[in-house]
């Protein structure tokens, strides 16, 4: 249902109209529905456009400049006039098919700018501008118009000025890799140059921001150049030619969105970005579904298998059929097999050329493991590596999405592990945009599902095509098993739900039980086993792995909690957080009124009192699986204690984190 509020921002635009037009500049504004955040429009008297956003009648983005730059074409940022502007007002729910909520508020106000250069050129650009409650989002879009047939960007103008130097959690573009599998660093603005997003700001006149784009569409990433005086400048991620983005009119560019909040919770939970992509565009959903799955993968990672062929090849039938028998006895639905397909023999990473997506190697027998799989209640999750050559992959991607259909495949993880794609072009430009929405878009052809590794960054896409599902984009479970700097330190996981996560589902792997595995470099998983559970709560991905091997997990009693976790919530909440040191989030199921809350802190321990107003009415059992006597993740990370308590809404839950510790609980409604 939409509620119209017209009136009201009308009211606000000619009240804005008259002050300005005393000394000759024109301004514009507009309100979030709660009149808490406020984004100003403004034209100088030269007819340059530029913006300012206010939350708590406080300025947290100080004037900034709007605008492009073409090539054969001069720049649109000045000598501008507005011609009309319109104004809408949306308040509807949608539901999605899976999510960290189910229910979602398209809440917004509205205010849409047309202009017109006064000069020769004539040339139209349109600036759309939504203030949400959680936050403000604008893009551009340049209507059909003649001399705009052939584009070619080479700059975007787009600024975001600060108050003042303020602290940012960033990681920084291609420089270490070109995946966004770097540790987030915090910093002061000063102090960084190029930056991916989402990067969040801390205590920005007492909020958090956090600053990202959405609804990413045949367009180059955006990345943030730090330009001196507090003020980033957008700076798309070129072709190998240096353009930024080949389109014609009428287009769009991406939403340029600032996230404000509170608290860091605030940024956690909004929605925003979901609600400024398009609704699915795939009418029939019934077959994306959530998935709980284990793989033959970790042991790859500690040099147990091989990918490639040998007396250690990891995906052959025979092993392929004891981890689905695992999965079917545990009631995993999914068994991810890497290794299957030709051309993983040698430096496969050199050259992706080599890689067949319908053939098997000799000792992997795909009708009869499928067969076998569908027997045992189970799927073959396949996965395709490319080493980066897209466009080989491209012309393999209608075969091998056929024959997964044929075979009752529906879910594929893919990988792009190169520096570049085509050995020329980056991840994040509009070339990798272009590819990875084809593999989405032919995927769900075939009713199939993505889980995207070595991806661009989400930017919401999955509200349109809910078939992808979720991806890596950050550094995951498998930096503890080789990584030289020894691995994914405790403060990461504390890091990521406030930057990583505000793009999206995250498929980090957890669950690791076994710590005393051996590696070259001495790498070892930095957690306690209690934090290793909690981690499933906490890091969301509605496909969501038990990453260790079959046999560390028997016997183990902690296994129950990874075995009735979900991977999808129809809610969320976080009850307290600080960035980089620790986070509690509870999340209630899709079906059903249980919670589960996951607490993690980073290297030190600490003891909580979280409120567990997020529960419902009446009493709760809570299962509760947190750190044990002794245990640290420097020394001992095993011990963990079982425990029952009973809590209700009112209650307080305290809760004592060894180092590198956590959490795991289950709340069950108590039937008198």
């Amino acid at each position: 249902m939409k509620y119209k509020r017209i009136t009201i921002v009308l009211l606000l635009f000619i009240l804005s109209i008259v002050i300005t037009s005393c000394d000759r500049k024109v301004q514009y504004s507009v309100y979030s529905p709660n009149h808490n955040h406020e984004v100003i429009f403004r034209l100088s008297d030269s007819g340059e456009p530029s913006y300012e956003i206010n939350s708590s009648g406080k300025q947290i983005i100080l004037s900034s400049a709007l605008g492009f730059k073409f090539m054969d074409q001069n720049p649109i940022n000045t000598d501008l006039e507005v011609e009309s502007i319109a104004v809408d007002s949306v308040d509807e729910f949608w539901e999605q098919p899976w999510g960290e909520f189910r229910k979602i508020q398209d809440k917004y106000n509205e205010l849409s700018l047309q202009l017109k250069e006064k000069g020769n050129e004539g040339r139209r650009i349109n600036f759309i501008f939504r203030a949400f409650d959680d936050g403000i989002a604008f893009r551009y879009h340049f209507p059909e118009q003649p001399g705009m047939e052939d584009v070619r960007i080479t700059d975007e103008l787009t600024e975001f000025t600060f108050p003042s130097d303020e602290e940012v959690w960033w990681m920084p573009v291609h420089r270490e890799n070109s995946y966004y599998e770097s540790f987030y660093r915090r910093t002061e603005i000063s102090a960084t140059d190029t930056i991916n997003t989402p990067a969040t700001f801390e205590s920005v006149n007492d909020k958090y921001l956090a600053i990202h784009e959405a609804n990413l569409t045949d367009f180059a990433s955006m990345t943030l150049l730090n330009t001196g005086n507090n003020r980033y400048k957008s700076d798309l991620v070129p072709w190998a030619d240096g353009i930024k983005v080949y389109t014609k009119a009428p287009f769009n560019t991406p939403w340029r969105i600032v996230m404000i909040g509170d608290t860091p919770g605030d940024l956690v939970t909004s929605t925003m970005m979901l609600n400024l992509n398009e609704p699915s565009k795939i009418d029939d959903t019934s077959w994306i579904v959530p998935s709980k799955y284990i793989g033959i993968w970790w042991g790859m990672h500690l040099d147990k298998y091989t990918w490639g062929q040998g007396e250690k090849h990891g995906a052959t039938t025979a092993n392929t059929k004891k981890y689905i028998d695992f999965a079917s006895d545990n009631n995993f639905d999914g068994v991810l097999v890497e290794g299957w397909n030709l051309g993983w023999d040698g430096d496969w990473t050199a050259d992706g050329t080599a890689f067949s997506f319908t053939e098997a190697y000799p000792d992997f027998d795909l009708d009869e493991i499928t067969k076998y799989a569908a027997s045992r209640n189970v799927r073959l999750i396949g996965h395709h590596e490319t080493a980066g050559a897209a466009t080989h992959y491209e012309s393999q991607l209608e075969d091998a999405f056929g024959m997964y259909e044929k075979l009752g495949v529906n879910a594929v993880k893919t990988g792009y592990v190169n520096k570049y794609l085509d050995k020329k072009e980056w991840h994040d430009s509009q070339f990798g945009v272009r590819h990875y929405r084809k593999v989405i878009e032919t995927a769900a052809k075939y009713h199939i599902m993505i889980d995207n590794h070595e991806p661009v960054k989400g930017t919401g896409i999955q509200r349109t095509y809910p078939n992808l599902m979720t991806q890596e984009g950050g550094r995951g479970q498998e930096y503890n098993a080789w990584s030289p700097d020894g691995g994914n330190t405790p403060e990461h996981t504390t890091v990521m739900p406030f930057t990583r996560m505000l793009s999206g589902p995250f498929d980090f792997t957890p669950g690791i039980f076994d710590f005393d595995y051996k590696t070259a470099s001495g790498t070892r998983v930095q957690t306690t086993l209690a934090k290793q559970l909690a981690l499933y709560v906490v890091l969301f991905s509605p496909q969501q792995m038990a990453a260790d091997l079959p046999e560390n997990y028997e016997g183990n009693p902690a296994f129950n909690f990874v075995r009735d976790v979900p991977a999808i919530w129809s809610e969320t909440v976080v009850p307290d957080s600080k960035i980089g040191d620790y986070v509690a989030i509870a999340r209630k199921e899709w079906e059903g009124e249980n919670w589960y809350m996951g607490v993690i802190t980073d290297e030190n321990s600490r003891k909580l009192d979280i409120d567990l107003n997020f529960l419902g009415d009446g009493k709760y059992r809570a299962e509760l699986y947190t750190d044990g006597e002794g245990a640290d993740y420097r020394t001992d990370p095993y011990p963990i204690k079982f425990s029952t308590e009973n809590y209700t809404n009112g209650d307080k839950l305290t809760i004592a984190l060894a180092p590198g510790g956590g959490a795991a609980i289950k709340f069950i409604p108590v039937t008198e």
